[in-house]
């Protein structure tokens, strides 16, 4: 490789990518075993999207009323539309109690109840007693502020366990051996331009996920996926990527997001008539039925010309009913948003919303230990040595073909923690590092230079734009066979075009348009990887909904799908089984049935 490139060599024990909620808990808790643990990031830890996250966590604490976690179980098998991992899930539900009482020990400041105990809301698809009984109380919440609560709270726990921080640092690429062992990862500090090799026992990813590869997302500029993008050039699959979860409630035009929050306090979805219609898709729960269907609801009402505005194009979400004490209370930053965002008084008028892309079921495939898994031969759940990953970034598979509101921030704690838990069994602190060959991050470096000097004709913005267009149209709420085809077939044709970007600052130091290239490459893989996932399941189950085949099909595909993609673009499809059995017998296997509410 060209002298040019100097590394600088680190060894720890285990390195995490990505400093949000999953990845602070991960880093937290495998410091606090003992394992030396580096934590790298392309932005300051609490800028991280999930200080983003508004409503609040979920665990059967039953605090405000009848609760089990066996309830919260079923909830989310049956959100997931039966995709979900029933191993998974169990193991998600029980552990959400000890990890959130553990969370409230380290200082996350829970809103309160009277009587001293976390305040906990209602929230879309969470019920009781096996869907029968009414809504649950179950989303535990700091105002509508709890993702910056716990974000803030992870990363002083991380500091104070002695955890080491690469701050704006960028993750160009894993580093695996000739036998497919992840031995750490190729990162560029994007300040002073010098390249990093972290070597580790383990690498865990939680990089978040890839909204911004469609035009209208909740999802920060940072949310690239770079995770799943390094793990496809790494030729390894990506699973279940055909469902992306648009979230009822962005702000019209701006595409923040109105938390579920809003709902679970009394928030009521409006037409242009005024009428509160999510009476008649969902009636036991009304608003609060899961985000796939509010979200199909909606766009059902604007395709009737019920929708509101001058071009009949959204939905009025109304407040002005709860009452100036609820929302200075329990929703003061969605008050503020909707008045910088909206131009809205709360107290005095409704907020515009629209579906926007909000989060990815799909992902890197794990088991609930964290630990990547891949087809090999007849093992569909083949453990990949060395690589971990959690949060948004990967697929677990607890949130199935769509997940519930206030699961996310649930999956990220109890999947940190169940990543350090794994890793202080199997990993020994400061057991030596086996030689690397000379030529290992070769082809990072080339892929480095290559970019660096790209010379084409087409701005990266161009690609990026014409990207975020076509998934907007293609990949959306509804989807039919044709405007798939259609997709998958531009789709292809951009991420070919991605061979004439140019990128015009040589430099390596805060060179932004190198970074946004890399972080294009990403989402390109992730974008044509979900688009071809879609046109291929010939259902309609949760996220993905076609109308070309409306209903459910088990017997076909009730499992999940695995995507590779080859450094030409070519993509190949392949299957792992759904897990419809659980950890132990404290609970049993939810039987597929018709998903109503």
């Amino acid at each position: 490789m060209p002298a040019a490139y100097p590394i600088q060599e680190h060894t720890f024990d285990m390195v995490v990518v990505g400093a949000g909620g999953a990845g602070l808990r991960a880093t937290f808790g495998l410091a606090q075993k003992g394992l030396k643990t580096a934590c790298i990031t392309k932005v300051f830890p609490t800028r991280s999207h999930t200080v983003a996250a508004q409503g609040g966590v979920a665990a059967a604490l039953a605090n405000m009323g009848e609760d089990d976690w066996r309830y919260h179980f079923f909830d989310t098998v049956k959100g997931s539309d039966w995709l979900g991992d029933q191993d998974a899930i169990e193991y998600m539900c029980r552990e959400a109690i000890p990890a959130i009482v553990e969370l409230e020990h380290y200082g996350v400041p829970f809103s309160r109840t009277e009587d001293g105990r976390i305040y906990q809301r209602p929230f879309g698809g969470m019920t009781t007693r096996f869907g029968e009984g009414p809504p649950a109380q179950r989303t535990c919440a700091a105002a509508d502020r709890t993702g910056h609560a716990i974000l803030h709270t992870l990363y002083q726990q991380s500091l104070a366990h002695d955890a080491q921080f690469f701050i704006e640092y960028f993750a160009l690429d894993l580093i695996m051996d000739a036998d497919g062992v992840c031995r750490g990862v190729l990162a560029l500090d994007m300040a002073s331009g010098t390249l990093h090799l972290f070597r580790a026992h383990g690498t865990v990813l939680a990089t978040g996920g890839y909204g911004r590869a469609y035009f209208s997302a909740t999802s920060a500029h940072t949310c690239t996926g770079d995770g799943g993008g390094m793990v496809l050039r790494a030729g390894l699959g990506m699973q279940d990527m055909e469902f992306v979860q648009f979230h009822p409630t962005g702000i019209y035009g701006a595409g923040c997001l109105i938390t579920e929050g809003v709902r679970g306090e009394g928030g009521i979805l409006r037409n242009s008539n005024g009428e509160r219609f999510m009476e008649r898709y969902a009636p036991s729960v009304k608003d609060l039925a899961p985000r796939d269907m509010v979200s199909r609801a909606m766009t059902m009402e604007i395709r009737e010309g019920r929708g509101v505005g001058e071009h009949h194009d959204h939905i009025l979400l109304d407040l002005t009913h709860l009452g100036p004490e609820v929302i200075h209370e329990k929703l003061p930053g969605i008050a503020e948003s909707a008045r910088i965002f909206a131009g809205v008084d709360v107290e005095k008028q409704p907020i515009p919303v629209i579906p926007t892309v909000h989060y990815n079921m799909g992902g890197i495939p794990t088991n609930f230990h964290g630990e990547v898994v891949q087809l090999r031969g007849d093992d569909p759940d083949a453990v990949v040595p060395g690589l971990y990953a959690i949060g948004e970034a990967a697929c677990v598979s607890v949130h199935g073909a769509n997940r519930l509101g206030s699961n996310s921030l649930l999956d990220l704690v109890v999947f940190g923690r169940a990543v350090a838990n794994r890793c202080a069994e199997t990993i020994r602190s400061d057991a030596p590092h086996a030689p690397l060959p000379a030529d290992a991050c070769d082809k990072a470096l080339s892929r480095l230079d290559a970019l660096r000097n790209a010379d084409g004709g087409t701005p990266t913005s161009v690609i990026r734009d014409r990207m975020q267009r076509t998934m907007q149209a293609d990949a959306a709420v509804f989807r039919t066979g044709e405007t798939l085809a259609d997709g998958v077939r531009k789709m292809r044709d951009i991420h070919a075009s991605f061979a004439d970007v140019r990128v015009s600052d040589r430099s390596l130091v805060w060179n932004s348009d190198l970074i946004e290239t890399f972080e294009l490459a990403n989402l390109l893989d992730q974008a044509l990887v979900t688009i071809v996932s879609a046109e291929n399941r010939t259902e309609s189950r949760g996220a993905h909904a076609r109308e070309d085949f409306p209903e459910r099909d088990d017997a076909n595909w009730m499992k999940h799908t695995l995507c590779w993609i080859d450094d030409a673009g070519n993509t190949r499809i392949d299957y792992r089984p759904v897990h419809a059995y659980t950890l132990t017998n404290d609970v049993a296997p939810v039987p597929p049935k018709k998903r109503v509410y």
